[in-house]
């Protein structure tokens, strides 16, 4: 898969999927704008890319502040004068639920970053991804395809199901301008998400593996060999899917 001269962003950029991501992306030629909050993660990434002979374009920002979000596609522009690919990455949680008092509270929270900014970026990147027939991968998770068995953890759920729509729903609005939209549905990873997040949910401390029917827990790298493809031409025939990696979560 050639991403050869191609402008590629990635949200959440800093570790985890969203690093692993961008590192391969520019492995395949692309340079990658890499968003996130974190400037010293960033930098480390930043000069991964740059190792491969790839150009990195940081932009720190907090993705559930809409001032931020703003900024990312014009500094993109400025730097390289076009957009192929959008990856939809950054992600949070906050627990909350409808007995515990706190579930306006992780559902504004959660609903700014998962969904919110990932609806004000894509609208912002349409049109220069109408101009190169580019494509959006949006990285969601099984939680949006399943009841969460975690109280706590709802709106995580919820915002990763209208994640879901919102994909299917933009995918139809592109098509016709050449932009194809999908989403990547990941179970559990191996990565700091949990720790990130600082969720204190005692169900997800134990071993990730009983949550999935092969006993195996994905790596980041996994994640980004399907975003990859659907970035990719090879993947030109596919829009508006929900691709899951999730080693039999869903089977549970």
């Amino acid at each position: 898969m050639s991403f050869a001269n191609k402008v590629v962003i990635v949200t959440g950029a800093s570790s985890g999927i969203g690093a692993a991501t961008a590192l391969m992306f520019a492995k395949e030629g692309a340079d990658v704008v890499i968003v996130a909050r974190t400037q010293a993660k960033l930098a480390a990434v930043a000069k991964n890319i740059q190792a491969q002979g790839r150009k990195a374009l940081v932009i720190q920002a907090d993705l559930s502040k809409e001032a931020d979000v703003a900024t990312v596609v014009p500094k993109t522009i400025k730097e390289f004068g076009k957009l192929d690919v959008l990856v939809n990455n950054a992600g949070m949680a906050s627990e909350g639920c409808l007995l515990d008092g706190k579930a306006l509270q992780a559902y504004d929270e959660v609903m700014k970053t998962n969904v919110r900014a990932v609806v004000q970026l894509t609208s912002l990147a349409a049109p220069y991804l109408i101009q190169t027939k580019g494509n959006v991968v949006n990285v969601s998770s099984v939680a949006g395809l399943m009841t969460s068995k975690i109280p706590t953890l709802m709106f995580y759920s919820v915002s990763k199901a209208a994640l879901g729509h919102f994909t299917r729903c933009s995918a139809l609005e592109l098509a016709a301008s050449g932009v194809r939209v999908n989403s990547v549905n990941p179970g559990p990873v191996e990565n700091d998400f949990i720790i990130n997040n600082k969720l204190d949910v005692q169900d997800l401390k134990g071993n990730l593996t009983d949550f999935t029917a092969l006993g195996y827990i994905a790596k980041d790298d996994e994640i980004g060999r399907v975003i990859l493809f659907l970035a990719s031409d090879k993947a030109r025939s596919i829009t508006g899917s929900t691709y899951v990696i999730d080693n039999g979560c869903l089977l549970k």
